[in-house]
């Protein structure tokens, strides 16, 4: 099948018990949100970015252990703690194939094209991401490792699979200790990815809202991004945003006008009763289909198309 490599096992090599057990120690209290382990699994390992429609693979196969935690880094990114589990990684033998952050591994295609495990377990910021993959050649079966790391505001969350020997091969993690927090490069900002970008660009999509089809009701939980974005509005009140809406392109433009803006509304209402910003601190409004960033032919075009971005618009109180 296109896209996919089928692995051969390696030649037949002396092992040992302790080369098969992997230990990891992560950069901060760690609290596990997911475990899961196949006697025997089939898993295809991104050995490359998204482009032209698929993500290149292999196949992996042997016992599958899938682990997903939820770390407290503080204001740490993605890359402290991708940088501490690589080098653990590569520290018992682990040669890497693939490494990629957000947009050169492909962004959305590529997150919706890899296995991933849903919210709450695992939480995938699209605008803050990293993915490894990995091989330890020298056991009678090879094994292979996949590390996705993500954040939200205040935590990363981490999803590994690895696949080795039924016999052989074990996975052990535990907590480290809080790590040092890192000096924020802009004064007064928190470092969740959405204030990063929100920042950088002067606009930011909050890609982890969820709202029910055709309504303009947010869903409940606390989302990542609206605690991020709370939080350096918080700390700077003379910033002012807008909160713009939009849709995909079924239906018309004028009710799309309307859902649009109402949903808009609806984060806005949100940040006020929940988090507490001052409703002048924020204007909501709606576009409908008129500013799409992918294509409307097609699924995925339509899901990235209907989103709520904030921008900045003043600095003046």
């Amino acid at each position: 099948m296109r896209g996919f490599l089928p692995l051969g096992l390696a030649g037949v090599m002396l092992a040992t018990a302790a080369q098969a057990d992997l230990a990891l120690t992560f950069p901060g209290p760690a609290t596990e949100t997911f475990a899961e382990t196949e006697e025997f699994g089939s898993y295809k390992l991104p050995v490359g970015p998204y482009s032209d429609g698929f993500v290149q693979t292999l196949v992996a196969e042997g016992r599958q252990i899938t682990r997903a935690w939820r770390i407290d880094v503080g204001v740490g990114t993605s890359l402290v703690v991708m940088d501490s589990l690589r080098q653990q990684l590569e520290a018992t033998g682990f040669e890497l194939l693939y490494e990629c952050t957000t947009n050169v591994c492909g962004g959305f295609d590529f997150r919706f094209n890899t296995d991933v495990l849903p919210e709450p377990v695992m939480h995938v910021d699209l605008g803050d991401f990293r993915f490894l993959s990995a091989q330890r050649l020298g056991n009678a079966v090879p094994e292979y490792v996949s590390l996705f790391v993500s954040r939200g505001a205040e935590s990363a969350f981490v999803q590994m699979v690895l696949l080795g020997s039924p016999d052989e091969s074990s996975l052990t993690a535990k907590s480290g200790g809080k790590i040092a927090q890192i000096n924020p490069i802009i004064p007064n900002v928190s470092f969740g990815s959405v204030t990063e970008l929100l920042l950088r660009d002067g606009h930011v999509v909050l890609d982890d809202l969820q709202f029910e089809t055709g309504s303009s009701a947010l869903g409940e939980g606390k989302f990542l991004s609206l605690v991020d974005l709370s939080e350096y509005l918080k700390a700077n009140p003379e910033i002012r945003i807008a909160l713009v809406g939009h849709t995909d392109a079924e239906g018309s433009l004028q009710g799309n006008v309307n859902l649009s803006r109402k949903r808009a509304q609806s984060v806005a209402t949100r940040l006020t009763k929940e988090f507490g910003i001052p409703s002048n601190q924020m204007e909501a409004d709606g576009v409908g289909y008129l500013a799409p960033r992918a294509n409307n032919l097609s699924d995925e075009g339509r899901t990235l198309n209907r989103r709520v971005e904030v921008i900045i618009t003043s600095t003046q109180g």
